[in-house]
C-alpha cells in the first residue's frame, strides 16, 4: 500500500484538502471494481485533534497527529487561505515533518498555493516551483531562490511536485495517479472527474497587472508610459530617454524590477489588453491587433500565444460569448 498523508493546516482551503481524499480514495475503487487490489491507504494528518478552517465554520478532525506518522510515501500539501505569511506562521510546526519525511524517501506534493508552505520547508531551495499565476510577484519576494515555472500547471524536481492554481491541483492529482498507477487508471479517473489530463499551461487564465511592488521609480514612470500607450510601438531607446537613462542601464534596472525584458513588458502589456478586448468586445482579430499597436499578423499570433497558450482566435472562442448574443 501507497501511503499517502493529507495535511491539515490552519488557514487552508477545505476542498483542497476533501479532494486529494476523493480522490485516491476513488482510484481504488476503480481498482478494485476491476480485480485489482486498493493500492492506496489515504489519511488526514495534522498538528492537532481539530482544525477549524474559514472562521470556525467548519472542522476537520484528521486520522493522525503528525508524531503518530512515522513514515509515509506521498505527503500531499493543501492550498493555503488569507494572508500567506500569516498562514505560514499558523504552521511552522508541521515543517519540521514535511523535512523529516522528505529525508527519509518520502514525495512532497504542494497544492495550488500550497506552494509557500512547501517553500518554508527549504526544499524548493534552488528548484523550480508552480502555483497560483496571481500569487507569482509575493512568492518572489518571500522565496528569491526558487524558480516560479511562469505558467505551468504541473512542475516535478526531485520527488518534489507542485501544481498551478485552483482548480489546477486536479492535473497534479491525476500525474500522481499515473505515476503510481498507469496512464489507463489515470485516464479513467480524468473521465470520472471531467477533468483535461493533459492540460499542462495557466497562462489563458492569468492576468498580467504589471509588477509594481519595486521601489524604482524611474522605471515606475516608465511602467506607467507603456500603459498609457498601448496602441503605440515604442523602443527601447525611446523609453530609456524619457527616463534620462542609458540604454543599458535601464534594461539592467527594468529587468531587476519587474523580472521581464522592457520587450518581454511591452508584450504582456499589449497581450493583457487584446484579451480584454476579445472578452468584452465585438471586435474581429484585426481590429484588435491594430488597437494594441501589432500590424504584423504572424508576429501578433505568435506573440499571443506565447504568453496565453491560445491563439487569438482560440481565446476569442473561448472566452467571448457577445458574439452568439
Amino acid at each position: 500500500m501507497i501511503k499517502v498523508s493529507i495535511l491539515v493546516p490552519e488557514n487552508s482551503v477545505m476542498q483542497a484538502i476533501a479532494d486529494p481524499q476523493y480522490c485516491f480514495n476513488a482510484v481504488n475503487q476503480f481498482l478494485s471494481m476491476s480485480g485489482q487490489e486498493a493500492l492506496f491507504d489515504v489519511r488526514l494528518v495534522g498538528a492537532k485533534s481539530e482544525i477549524k478552517l474559514n472562521k470556525g465554520q467548519y472542522a476537520i478532525y484528521p486520522d493522525f497527529l503528525i508524531e503518530e506518522v512515522e513514515s509515509t510515501d506521498l505527503v500531499i500539501i493543501p492550498a493555503l487561505f488569507g494572508d500567506m505569511k500569516t498562514a505560514i506562521e499558523a504552521n511552522r510546526s508541521l515543517i519540521p515533518w514535511v523535512k523529516t519525511q522528505y529525508k527519509n524517501g518520502a514525495e512532497v506534493a504542494s497544492l495550488c498555493v500550497g506552494a509557500f508552505l512547501l517553500a518554508s520547508t527549504g526544499l524548493l531551495d534552488g528548484k523550480k516551483c508552480s502555483t497560483h499565476w496571481g500569487f507569482t510577484n509575493e512568492f518572489h519576494e518571500m522565496f528569491p531562490s526558487i524558480t516560479i515555472q511562469d505558467g505551468s500547471i504541473v512542475s516535478e524536481e526531485s520527488g518534489i511536485y507542485s501544481s498551478g492554481g485552483a482548480n489546477s491541483y486536479w492535473n497534479l492529482l491525476l500525474h500522481l495517479v499515473e505515476k503510481y498507477t498507469n496512464r489507463e487508471t489515470a485516464i479513467m479517473a480524468a473521465k470520472y472527474f471531467a477533468i483535461d489530463i493533459d492540460r499542462d499551461n495557466q497562462s489563458a487564465f492569468s492576468m498580467f497587472k504589471g509588477q509594481k511592488e519595486h521601489k524604482d521609480e524611474l522605471i515606475m514612470k516608465a511602467q506607467e508610459y507603456i500603459e498609457s500607450l498601448i496602441e503605440e510601438r515604442i523602443s527601447v531607446d525611446d523609453l530609456a530617454a524619457r527616463v534620462a537613462l542609458g540604454r543599458r542601464s535601464f534594461e539592467r534596472r527594468f529587468k531587476q524590477a519587474t523580472r521581464n525584458s522592457v520587450l518581454e513588458y511591452i508584450q504582456r502589456v499589449k497581450i493583457e489588453a487584446a484579451k480584454r478586448s476579445f472578452e468584452g468586445s465585438r471586435k474581429n482579430i484585426t481590429e484588435v491587433m491594430f488597437d494594441v499597436g501589432y500590424t504584423d499578423t504572424k508576429a501578433f499570433r505568435s506573440t499571443f500565444k506565447k504568453i496565453t497558450g491560445l491563439t487569438p482566435l482560440e481565446y476569442r472562442n473561448k472566452y467571448n460569448k457577445l458574439s452568439l448574443a
